[in-house]
């Protein structure tokens, strides 16, 4: 899909509050309510929009510890990614978990209440799939955490 500097304002304002009202949102825009509701509808059906959520803050409900856990795979088949996939996908604590090129084969984020709870987790892991290392690192300060892009 084709975009333009419309689509793109509207990308924005949602990305900002995506509970905007859609008569604010035609208003900050410059377009009429339908317009505007016809854009967006275009955008979610060409899979610019993947789905609308609410960000909710992991401390306030009891997950203070953010970790990022660095994954080297045990073997390099396909069998043993499918798994490894499976997995990671059935682990609520888990939030996300990327492929990636270098030194580490996986990147895993995952959020705990604490040390105890990350033990949990890690214990988990392990009972579900085999891995030839495992390390993790400890978020002290969230400096930036966004989900916003730079349009």
């Amino acid at each position: 899909m084709r975009h333009d500097e419309l689509d793109l304002k509207i990308l924005r304002a949602l990305q900002r509050d995506c509970d905007i009202s859609l008569d604010t949102l035609s208003a900050e825009i410059g377009l009429s309510r339908n317009a505007c509701w016809r854009r967006i509808k275009l955008m979610q059906e060409a899979g610019l929009i993947r789905k609308r959520v609410a960000l909710l803050n992991a401390k306030a409900l009891g997950f203070g510890l953010t970790v990022f856990i660095q994954v080297r795979a045990e073997k390099h088949t396909a069998n043993w990614s499918e798994d490894f996939a499976r997995a990671t996908r059935a682990i609520p604590e888990i939030s996300g978990v990327y492929r990636m090129s270098g030194d580490l084969d996986y990147l895993i984020r995952a959020h705990v209440a604490d040390m105890a709870g990350y033990d949990r987790l890690y214990q988990k892991m392990i009972s579900k799939i085999s891995m030839a290392d495992v390390s993790a690192s400890f978020v002290m300060e969230d400096i930036k955490d966004t989900t916003e892009l730079p349009l």
